[in-house]
């Protein structure tokens, strides 16, 4: 027996002889390694099962196809903030080689570069391409995940910064735009998230029962796809009340523009807070996004469940929510000390 390529196929093929009679049988592999593997336990006696083709893809190909997944499946923040920049420098640190040719030594090396630099970055790319890698393995391109057998990074994790109601006021004092005002208060009595906010339409207000229901639309969709149900707020009912009397019966025009039909750049409204912020001389980790830790942070302080705060926040998972659970802590330390 032993082994030949031929112009036919791509996999090496294993030649025989039976009843002086020449055959051939494919062993399913284009690797020499595995070839000989397959020759040295192969009985021409026993039926043996060809192992299934597996489709060779390079990186390159890969990252194309799974950003096409992704933006079709994901948010968009998903793809541009985390898949984007965590192939980049994959692809800056790894030749364009098929997918079964990157081992998980190449990976440790990987990670531990970046983690010299970032820390925060090494866990993002590991989270973000482990996830990728194991939709590869489903897509036939590799039989293993070479992420599995690496650890995940550790960095320190440090509690959310969120505001007390004093401090947004103070904020809100240094912010001279209405409208930046509205949104920043809205933010910090709803726990939206930015994008929500700005992709906010009238037919996503319900001022009979006083809720807002987010609701995933042709041009946009929250972050799990699941929409969900959060009550106004009286503050925010406010607003709500003062746009509605201006615009009138709109449903699906924004809640909250500049210009009617164009949505509001929510890179600059993160900014314009940010520079509030400053103004106010607060802390310099408060950003936009503490608006939400504030409304989560007000709640588990007021002994609402982490559940019903998983519900209004939109998280898939209650680890996510439990981040916020030593404030329970805290106010069951603050009961105590009344006695």
């Amino acid at each position: 027996m032993y082994l030949v390529l031929n112009n036919k196929s791509s996999n090496y093929q294993l030649v025989y002889f039976r009843n002086g009679k020449r055959t051939t049988v494919s062993t399913g592999t284009a690797n020499k390694k595995e070839a000989e593997n397959f020759l040295a336990s192969f009985n021409p006696d026993v039926k043996k099962e060809i192992p299934a083709k597996k489709t060779s893809i390079k990186l390159s190909s890969f990252i194309a196809e799974y950003k096409t997944y992704v933006k079709n499946t994901y948010s968009e923040k998903y793809l541009t903030k985390a898949v984007t920049p965590s192939f980049s420098r994959l692809q800056a640190f790894l030749p364009d080689s098929p997918l079964e040719y990157i081992t998980s030594k190449n990976i440790d090396q990987f990670i531990s570069s970046v983690y010299a630099k970032s820390k925060f970055a090494a866990l993002l790319y590991h989270r973000t391409l482990k996830a990728a890698f194991n939709k590869a393995v489903i897509w036939n391109y590799i039989q293993e995940n070479p992420f599995n057998k690496i650890k995940s990074p550790k960095v320190v994790k440090s509690f959310p910064v969120y505001l007390s109601e004093a401090e947004l006021i103070l904020i809100l004092n240094k912010t001279g735009d209405q409208l930046l005002k509205d949104i920043f208060t809205t933010a910090y009595y709803t726990g939206m998230r930015l994008n929500e906010l700005l992709s906010m339409k009238w037919n996503w207000i319900d001022f009979t029962q006083e809720l807002i229901i987010i609701k995933n639309t042709n041009d946009f969709n929250t972050k799990n796809k699941r929409e969900r149900v959060i009550p106004i707020h009286p503050k925010v009912n406010k607003i709500f009340q003062r746009y509605f009397q201006i615009i009138g019966n709109t449903k699906y025009s924004f809640v909250f523009f500049r210009k009617s039909g164009i949505k509001l750049n929510g890179e600059f409204i993160s900014k314009q807070f940010k520079k509030a912020v400053r103004s106010a001389e607060l802390n310099d980790d408060i950003h936009f996004h503490s608006l939400r830790h504030s409304f989560a942070s007000a709640l588990v302080q007021r002994n609402v469940s982490l559940y019903a705060v998983k519900e209004l926040l939109g998280h898939e998972n209650i680890k996510t929510t439990q981040v916020y659970s030593h404030l329970q802590q805290e106010s069951l330390n603050k009961a105590i000390n009344l006695l």
